[in-house]
């Protein structure tokens, strides 16, 4: 746990929560910097150090690669405006079928109740409005994301249980849950350039381990779109803090997103029923008398 930034903030609070050092980044960095520019309290749990990404043969200096990799996240938290950074303490699993899928930390292996009461701990202590995480497939279906999915969902309900004790935290119900969710317009020109630059969109990452092209066939409903073009540096100078797991593909996709709109999109699980228009602010419609109720 570390506070790396403090500012004045409105009551609104937003907690993201992913796998590895650079998720929180790559993904929704600019929605993370955005909110916490504008006075939102803005907490990430992360969980895992990221043990198997890439990592450059003198480790920047580290002892081990899960270090390095989570200076670099404290160094993109505290660019993005992040409150605090909380580690679970996990082990990077690795992609599908890699030994790293078995070794006894490993976050894919964990039972999700198991993940799920730790992450509900952190939703009844920082107590935000609004909570985000991968979408089912975890974002391009490694077993880590996934994981992390299926454990933030099952935590979602568990910290409004007032018949399950924690720490003497009170119960706590957040109003919003969302996945972050790539746009498969975004996704299939990504896919076009990878074959422009003669490299298989089925066949991507270290390992070749990556099915890029696959994930246009499954489509999430979009029902949040949030413009990020006012942070963009603030996202990328975060993104060069992750500069070990930027791969050749980097600064094409930086160029396609900008070209795009200079938005991240997301899909709304809770509440389940969609919204009668595309949000354009995650916060849309939020109840924020119940913090007055709780004293908060």
């Amino acid at each position: 746990m570390s506070s790396v930034s403090s500012s004045q903030t409105d009551g609104r609070r937003l907690l993201a929560v992913f796998a590895h050092p650079d998720d929180e980044t790559f993904g929704i960095g600019g929605t993370l910097a955005l909110y916490a520019r504008r006075g939102v309290e803005v907490s990430l749990v992360c969980a895992t150090r990221g043990e198997v990404g890439e990592a450059p043969p003198d480790l920047k200096g580290f002892a081990t690669v899960g270090e390095m990799r989570e200076d670099e996240l404290r160094r993109a938290a505290s660019i993005l405006g992040l409150k605090d950074v909380y580690l679970l303490g996990y082990r990077d699993s690795g992609m599908p079928g890699s030994p790293d899928n078995r070794h006894p930390q490993a976050l894919a292996a964990a039972p999700v109740e198991q993940v799920a009461r730790q992450v509900a701990s952190y939703i009844r202590q920082i107590r935000p409005q609004v909570v985000i995480t991968f979408d089912p497939l975890g974002g391009y279906r490694h077993p880590d994301h996934i994981a992390i999915h299926r454990a933030t969902v099952t935590a979602f309900a568990m910290a409004a249980d007032p018949a399950l004790e924690m720490d003497d935290l009170p119960p706590h119900a957040p109003q919003k849950l969302y996945y972050a969710t790539f746009s498969r317009r975004l996704l299939r020109w990504v896919v076009r350039l990878t074959r422009l630059l003669g490299r298989d969109p089925h066949r991507l990452g270290r390992n070749k381990d990556v099915d890029l092209a696959s994930l246009v066939e499954t489509e999430f409903p979009i029902h949040a779109s949030v413009s990020i073009r006012e942070v963009l540096s603030a996202k990328e100078q975060a993104s060069a803090c992750h500069g070990s797991q930027i791969g050749g593909l980097g600064r094409p996709i930086r160029w396609l997103q900008r070209w795009l709109g200079g938005t991240e999109t997301f899909m709304r699980a809770i509440p389940a029923e969609p919204p009668a228009h595309i949000e354009k602010d995650l916060f849309e419609g939020l109840d924020m008398t119940e913090d007055i109720v709780h004293g908060h």
